[in-house]
């Protein structure tokens, strides 16, 4: 009895330590800028273990910094309802459940507030533990920091090609200007390419993304004029 009540003490301070740090951690980050995530490091320790050299480029600028091509982009390919939703997509996360009920290619549901949760705070994964822990931390910067800080986290923070992350480093790297240069063309590549930034080169653009360049180029010009994602002055 002893020594399941010493247990049961013992997780008590485990909770109480988890939650309290990992407020305190979003809390911070609401201004503070992000150097480094837990992908950055699990790509350098990869390097590392195959021999070669680390590769690591990231620079973090504030989001008036970034072209509001950007922003309008990533919502058009990765979350179009981001301006809507408290965090959970559940018109996507029930149209992915009954695709993967009728064996149909399964769609990402993750909306672009779960991605910078499992980005900043938590290891690469699917298990359900982890998804669990991408759900808390969800809520919380939901809570914390709105949608502006939301984006602009996200922005600097996503892997955008090999040891590439965040709008600054990608804009060097693959374009040779700043993140606040940017094209509307440009934009639309760079997310394009983000569901699988290792194999989709947005700086040599294949015949699908340069097919679906042009559907984003589109929608992203009539989301301009209709506003039909929300309010777009959040990103300016």
């Amino acid at each position: 009895m002893f020594l399941v009540k010493k247990l049961l003490r013992t997780l008590q301070w485990i909770v109480i330590l988890f939650l309290s740090t990992s407020v305190l951690a979003v809390v911070a980050y609401k201004r503070l800028p992000v150097k480094v995530t837990p992908l950055m490091l699990l790509r350098c320790g990869q390097q590392v273990l195959r021999g070669e050299q680390v590769r690591l480029r990231h620079h973090w600028v504030a989001l008036e910094d970034i072209s509001p091509y950007l922003p309008e982009a990533v919502m058009c390919t990765e979350d179009a309802r981001f301006l809507q939703h408290s965090g959970f997509d559940f018109k996507q996360i029930s149209r992915a459940y009954e695709e993967g009920k009728e064996g149909k290619r399964q769609r990402g549901a993750s909306t672009i507030s779960q991605q910078t949760a499992k980005n900043v705070f938590l290891w690469p994964g699917r298990s359900w533990v982890r998804k669990g822990f991408e759900a808390y931390f969800t809520v919380l910067i939901e809570l914390v920091w709105g949608k502006r800080r939301i984006m602009e986290v996200y922005l600097n923070s996503i892997e955008m090609g090999d040891g590439v992350y965040g709008a600054e480093a990608c804009a060097q790297c693959k374009f040779g200007c700043e993140a606040s240069e940017l094209t509307r063309l440009q934009a639309a590549l760079i997310a394009i390419s983000l569901p699988n930034p290792l194999k989709r080169d947005c700086a040599q653009p294949s015949p699908y993304m340069l097919r679906r360049q042009t559907k984003v180029v589109g929608e992203m010009k009539w989301i301009e004029q209709t506003q039909a994602l929300g309010d777009l002055s959040v990103f300016r």
